[in-house]
């Protein structure tokens, strides 16, 4: 099949991408009768799809997340398993991005597309790492695809973080960290490092560890801020919603070094704009060379880039032979960026 008929097929419509020999969208916008989910973040898993095909921890995630909203005929699907879909193979592989995160491969008439939802391809203990999927069709992200987002390593940058604890032992420091994977992945590299401590937990942030602890994920010692002592939180790491960490919630904590876990604390300005004391740049979102270098060691001659700094994707696809396009879907990087 050549690059150009996969138009024939996989198309992008009001809902979302659809695949039209299966009858059913990826990460779809709007309520659909069939959906897959790449994973749980809102703005890729939305209220009201009637049959759902996710991995298991996706799958509880939305109905943790939705309530109502959840899938009413859910569909666990286990990584590397392929399933007859209408007139498609479906197989799910990790993509690295969170737990349960997932990568669609369909097969259609001997073609290979891969849809990869949100994706990294840097260590993370909370999740599967992600699973290289040779095709002939990438659908990819592009939140970070610009040059100058070089992620680095995210062990080096909790180091920081316990450094700084270390240096202001009657400071406490509040992260800022979104609730579903970035935050569970901070507290496991702070584990993997050595800090054996109580970790202090915005309330809003306690569901989501919980559901990670059900599926194995050892997170250690967790107890709430709210409530806690002053005198406690003198040298402790709290976590926090991005918007908890400058507003009066924040005020209770005894002289609080304001850190920022996330891709964007490379963009110094924007630390200064949301006055971050200590950026953290830890992403679980793929930089420039990880895009650049999964896009060439997956083999596709066409990639599609789905939402995100598309522009410089673009122009570096055609820089290399491949054949390009923005499919400009809507309703994108509402969450965890």
């Amino acid at each position: 099949m050549r690059p150009e008929q996969f138009d024939s097929w996989l198309k992008v419509d009001t809902k979302g991408l659809h695949c039209r020999p299966g009858g059913f969208y990826v990460d779809p916008h709007g309520a659909v009768r069939n959906a897959i989910i790449t994973h749980g973040h809102s703005d890729h898993a939305r209220p009201g799809h009637d049959a759902v095909l996710a991995t298991e921890e996706t799958l509880a995630i939305m109905r943790a997340r939705l309530g109502d909203g959840a899938p009413r005929r859910p569909q666990a699907a286990a990584y590397g398993e392929p399933l007859t879909i209408g007139d498609v193979t479906v197989t799910l592989f990790p993509a690295g991005h969170v737990l349960g995160s997932a990568q669609v491969l369909i097969e259609y008439k001997g073609a290979r597309a891969v849809v990869s939802g949100d994706y990294k391809r840097s260590a993370d203990p909370t999740c599967a790492p992600f699973a290289l999927v040779p095709c002939d069709l990438f659908v990819t992200e592009a939140t970070f695809a610009l040059p100058v987002f070089q992620h680095g390593d995210a062990r080096a940058e909790v180091a920081k973080l316990l450094k700084s604890v270390e240096q202001f032992p009657e400071r406490a420091h509040v992260v800022g960290a979104y609730g579903l994977g970035k935050t569970q992945r901070v507290i496991a590299l702070l584990r993997e490092a050595g800090y054996e401590r109580p970790i202090y937990l915005h309330g809003a942030l306690q569901a989501c560890c919980d559901l990670y602890e059900s599926f194995g994920v050892n997170l250690g010692a967790l107890q709430p801020a709210t409530g806690a002592k002053r005198d406690d939180l003198k040298g402790a790491i709290v976590i926090a919603p991005p918007s908890a960490i400058a507003d009066r919630w924040s005020r209770r904590l005894p002289d609080p070094v304001t850190a920022f876990a996330s891709g964007w604390m490379r963009v110094r300005a924007r630390a200064r704009q949301q006055s971050v004391e200590l950026p953290l740049v830890i992403s679980d979102h793929a930089d420039w060379r990880e895009l650049t270098e999964t896009i060439a060691e997956t083999g596709a001659e066409e990639v599609w880039v789905t939402h995100g700094r598309e522009d410089a994707l673009l122009h570096h696809l055609g820089t290399t032979g491949r054949r390009g396009r923005a499919l400009a879907l809507i309703g994108r990087e509402d969450e965890d960026q």
